[in-house]
């Protein structure tokens, strides 16, 4: 078995970022063995984001007589709207994607820092997206985990809080971009939700990942 022990980059590129949202950072690199041989040059390609490596999930839920319940957020997704094309798809789509459900999540920008940093941003964001004023300290973590390691270097961040009072929600101010507009909000009992990601209703692995985290959080 040959043993890897580092790279060495012959170049390193980003493409494709001015005036956008990310961009492809591209290495030419050859594999270090361990008897000092290299291997053939090979390219990695992966997407980067000038604004904050990684994203913070919030899973915000109540408690009812009749169990927990959680915020669901249907909001625009272009990317899956554009980037489906059914000329290319190995199974074709139920449903067209011009909305998605998921938990309020968001990027950490690049001045959050440590897991008060965290803390912080899962606040900024239960307000920014579901209208909920929330104590960063009352924020649960619940680990990380890399959603796409091929293509993204980004970790998320799986947080949780109490939404004690429901009816404490102020109109969600957005953070002044279009692709806020149209957002719709949802409670459903955790079981529920669960169930509908098992089924495919539900399509987000970051949100599943966090109902599930929650329920082994609660239990």
């Amino acid at each position: 078995m040959i043993e890897i022990t580092g790279f060495d980059v012959d170049s390193d590129d980003i493409i494709g970022q001015e005036g956008g949202f990310l961009g492809v950072r591209r290495l030419r690199l050859r594999n270090r063995r361990s008897d000092g041989s290299l291997s053939a040059r090979y390219t990695c390609d992966f997407l980067v984001r000038p604004h904050g490596h990684d994203a913070v999930v919030v899973a915000l839920y109540h408690r009812t007589k009749d169990g927990v319940e959680v915020l669901l957020r249907d909001a625009l997704r272009p990317a899956l709207a554009f980037g489906r094309d059914p000329a290319g798809l190995p199974v074709p789509d139920e449903r067209p994607y011009m909305f998605f459900t998921e938990l309020v999540a968001g990027i950490i920008e690049n001045h959050d820092k440590g897991l008060d940093g965290v803390r912080k941003r899962a606040a900024e964001e239960a307000l920014e997206e579901a209208g909920y004023r929330i104590d960063p300290d009352a924020v649960e973590m619940l680990g990380g985990s890399f959603p796409s390691p091929g293509a993204m270097a980004e970790k998320f961040w799986f947080t949780a809080v109490e939404i004690t009072d429901p009816g404490a929600q102020s109109t969600p101010e957005g953070d002044g971009s279009p692709m806020e507009e149209g957002a719709a909000m949802r409670w459903m009992t955790l079981d529920q939700a669960i169930k509908a990601c098992a089924r495919g209703e539900i399509e987000d692995a970051k949100t599943e990942i966090g109902l599930r985290r929650l329920a082994e959080h609660l239990a």
